[in-house]
């Protein structure tokens, strides 16, 4: 298994013979406003031939129409249903609905659907839009969680304890966005993770490594692209959770990858 961090919440997933992009978002600027604080890790156009697409949600830092746009039409789409309506109507015909609950097989590989605690509709008026996935990827003995965006509830981690832990298995990445807000905004819980509750997620999950993602790329308006992976950082000093080989919590600068290959710490 190889995770590369592209930027914000686009990760590339090598897992067995495939490759998956999470949440393709290659923008010079956030909705024309909020401009990129670093390139993309990888350049759209030196993209590796890929499986799919893993979108979790609608808005736009996880949905651009400008990325989609420059990714290859035959490359599926897997989006939570009401997104995917969307996005077919749209031309996106190769998008395929997946709700909480479904799996979706590509040769070896199953994508395991649940849904986020997050309300993910693209202009806020539109609520009938707002459906938010999580995906567990399972090829063989090889696991990977990618949270989208979401809060931690007491059933964040339900999916992986039913697909893997019930199984005697061992989830081997979690991917979990971690998010940074002044103490006077009291809902951003509701639908993010702060640093801390990132933590406590991937405690649940038991994970192998935890790769943090959502830092780095936009400046946002109540706080900078590096105040998470700050606080993350600093905290991960005091509690001695960082290994110096990078075993446990794994942070990618942008561009960066980690393997996870037979006879690597942690693997069996």
């Amino acid at each position: 298994m190889q995770i590369t961090y592209i930027g914000h919440a686009t990760l590339l997933v090598r897992l067995g013979e495939r490759t998956l992009l999470t949440d393709p978002n290659f923008d010079d600027a956030l909705g024309g406003v909020l401009r990129r604080v670093s390139a993309p890790g990888i350049a759209l156009d030196a993209l590796p031939p890929l499986d799919a697409v893993l979108l979790s949600h609608a808005h736009a830092d996880h949905l651009s129409f400008d990325s989609l746009d420059r990714l290859p039409r035959e490359v599926p789409i897997i989006a939570p249903p009401k997104v995917a309506e969307w996005l077919i109507r749209r031309g996106y015909r190769q998008t395929i609905p997946l709700a909480p609950g479904e799996d979706f097989e590509i040769g070896d590989l199953t994508i395991h659907a649940a849904a986020a605690t997050h309300v993910g509709s693209r202009y806020g008026f539109d609520r009938w839009r707002a459906d938010a996935n999580m995906y567990l990827v399972q090829s063989g003995e090889r696991s990977c969680f990618f949270a989208g965006d979401t809060a931690l509830t007491p059933g964040t981690h339900e999916l992986v304890a039913k697909e893997v832990h019930e199984r005697q298995r061992t989830l081997d990445v979690a991917l979990l966005p971690i998010g940074h807000a002044p103490r006077w905004k009291v809902n951003f819980r509701r639908g993010h993770l702060t640093t801390d509750d990132a933590l406590d997620l991937f405690n649940r999950l038991q994970a192998r490594y935890f790769i943090p993602y959502h830092w780095g790329t936009f400046n946002h308006v109540t706080s900078t692209a590096f105040d998470a992976i700050d606080r993350l950082r600093a905290t991960l000093r005091a509690t001695l959770r960082e290994h110096p080989q990078g075993e446990q919590v794994v942070v990618l600068e942008p561009g960066a990858a980690f393997d996870l290959e037979p006879g690597a710490p942690g693997s069996r």
